[in-house]
């Protein structure tokens, strides 16, 4: 019996965690398991064809809000080419209405709905349990659709299966939560994690979450378990002994056990290899003078933290059913970004309840100000099942029909609105999160009302140009955030406008240094000016002190009164690509 989990992720560097451990169960109990990732990128055509080569007898597919669609015609698909293979779906997407998903798939086996370890061991135990009285030598024998199955079958917790005789959906009762440190773990202790090259692991410590946020599943689950520490640091070593670049936890609130995790980052700064990054998604305003000194003994690099702030609006915070100490949050962001050790995620949602677009933008910069290495500005997703789904009516959210089922607009955001911070995201998402204008975006900082305004003018040019939502050339960003400079530097009435101090010369250099900072260029940009620089002395100054690029800059060593920026001086940059900051990727440099 061949039997094959299969999961559709997002990007390549993503993997699944759920089905590696179902594998990791199955077998731990003496069953087989294959596994196959995809990314929702290639083509169905190439998934079905690597799917049937090799010849399942069971499939499993591990459902999302991101794949669900594409998995639906897979399995549509797959039952004309053998409507013989047990075809099953589970995940979070197809957990809240199992029954509805079989009624709209008859292709459909069945379905496992909520925690599926020990109900996926317990379905497959009942198909070879079914077997065993038979000798199976072609297909038109397999157990799967054998009536002798459904009695076995029907002994099962946490299934919806079809009766093969008169396809009767039937539904179980839940399988009851699972002792979660009896799980094994989910890679096998001598599995070679080379697979994982340029992927990101990902590992889970905890089920559940003790907060009540109005649109995320993870509500639905009111009881909260914990992986034994002593378990979790063992399992931990083995992706430290293995330099694994980057360990992702999925746990919904990491901190939300202070002792606990103070314990699991302590062991992590004591066994820290150099080498591996951490990446925790917790409640910023959690954390204590006690927790913040001992984070601040970590190396720069070796911890990431993902802190949901959603909204500064109050009413905002309590219609969503958070609880958020904003001056508290302020200050533990502000000691974490001092320290510079841990490279920070700060999240914020458009389209929640009472958040208009002027709202927003005051959440926005707000948040901003905190200044986090990444600013993820999402948009509310309507997850059937969640309690926003329950609600949508009353506060007039309308949510597109198929996944990820995002807000389109709500009583208070219009679906223009919603179109221009799809801009604003997108102006982010290359001009900060990149990390690719540091320099250049402090300095036009000091130009605008708010952050808000100098990304809504960057969106309004990409707008005005038709140049949104195209993949553009890196050193077509530098040029296209210097056109629109230009151009509304020259807009503007200098004498009465913040732009009266810009100077262009200035920002040009600037946006030399970030390109500098990232990419080992051969050729100056064509914005930069002209360098006299003596090709000899470039290459005997980078001989001897062994860096691997100069470049000369004309910044300014006298700080202006408004912006800090100084005044020009000919000075050398000397760039080393072999050494980069692990917060900001940029490459060190020293000045002659």
């Amino acid at each position: 019996m061949k039997i094959l989990l299969t999961a559709l992720n997002a990007k390549y560097i993503h993997s699944n965690p759920a089905i590696f451990s179902l594998k990791s169960y199955a077998e731990e109990h003496g069953i087989s398991v294959d596994i196959m990732e995809f990314s929702i990128n290639q083509s169905p055509d190439l998934i079905l064809q690597e799917i049937y080569e090799q010849h399942p007898d069971f499939i499993g597919f591990s459902c999302y809000i991101w794949n669900i669609s594409m998995m639906r015609i897979l399995v549509q698909e797959y039952h004309k080419l053998d409507p013989l293979t047990a075809l099953w779906l589970g995940g979070p997407e197809v957990s809240h209405a199992p029954v509805e998903v079989m009624n709209e798939l008859p292709e459909l086996t069945g379905i496992m709905y909520g925690e599926g370890e020990i109900s996926f061991f317990n379905v497959l135990n009942a198909y070879l349990s079914s077997s065993e009285h038979k000798s199976v030598t072609n297909a038109s024998e397999r157990p799967f659709y054998d009536t002798d199955c459904i009695p076995v079958l029907s002994g099962v917790k946490g299934i919806v299966y079809r009766n093969p005789q008169n396809g009767q959906i039937i539904t179980n009762d839940p399988q009851p939560l699972t002792d979660f440190s009896a799980l094994p773990f989910l890679y096998k202790q001598e599995m070679d994690l080379h697979s994982f090259t340029n992927r990101i692991v990902y590992y889970e410590s905890a089920r559940g979450c003790p907060f009540q946020c109005s649109y995320c599943l993870s509500s639905i689950d009111k009881t909260t378990r914990v992986r034994d520490t002593a378990r979790v640091t063992k399992e931990l070593q083995h992706f430290l002994d293995l330099h694994v670049p980057q360990v992702k936890f999925i746990d919904r609130t990491f901190n939300f056990n202070r002792s606990r995790a103070m314990e699991i980052w302590h062991y992590l700064i004591e066994h820290d290899n150099q080498v591996t990054n951490f990446h925790f998604e917790i409640k910023g305003d959690l954390l204590d003078d006690e927790q913040l000194a001992l984070l601040r003994q970590a190396r720069p690099g070796l911890f990431q933290f993902e802190i949901g702030v959603q909204t500064t609006n109050p009413d905002t915070i309590k219609a969503i059913r958070r609880a958020t100490d904003l001056k508290k949050l302020q200050h533990v962001v502000s000691v974490l970004r001092k320290d510079y050790r841990i490279h920070l995620h700060l999240d914020l949602i458009a389209g929640l309840p009472y958040e208009d677009l002027a709202s927003f933008a005051t959440s926005f910069h707000e948040v901003y100000l905190m200044q986090p290495h990444q600013l993820q500005l999402g948009f509310l997703k309507v997850l059937q099942g969640s309690l926003m789904h329950e609600q949508a009516k009353e506060f007039g959210i309308i949510s597109k029909s198929y996944p990820p089922y995002e807000v389109m607009k709500t009583a208070w955001l219009s679906y223009d609105d919603v179109i221009h911070l799809k801009l604003i995201e997108e102006m982010v998402e290359v001009y900060f999160n990149s990390g690719q204008f540091t320099y250049s975006l402090q300095y036009l900082e000091h130009f605008f009302a708010t952050s808000y305004d100098m990304f809504k003018e960057l969106a309004a040019f990409y707008k005005r140009n038709g140049v949104h939502q195209l993949q553009h050339a890196r050193i077509k960003r530098y040029e296209l955030l210097l056109e629109c400079m230009e151009c509304y530097s020259n807009e503007c009435e200098v004498e009465e406008s913040l732009f009266s101090g810009f100077s262009l010369p200035l920002f040009k250099e600037l946006l030399t240094l970030d390109a500098y900072l990232r990419e080992n260029m051969k050729s100056r940009p064509k914005f930069s000016g002209p360098v006299v620089f003596y090709e000899r002395d470039k290459s005997s100054r980078i001989k001897e002190t062994q860096q691997t690029h100069s470049e000369q800059f004309s910044f300014m060593l006298l700080e202006s009164a408004k912006t800090g920026i100084a005044i020009p001086e000919t000075r050398t940059y000397l760039f080393d690509y072999r050494s980069r900051s692990p917060m900001t990727n940029n490459a060190a440099f020293t000045i002659l």
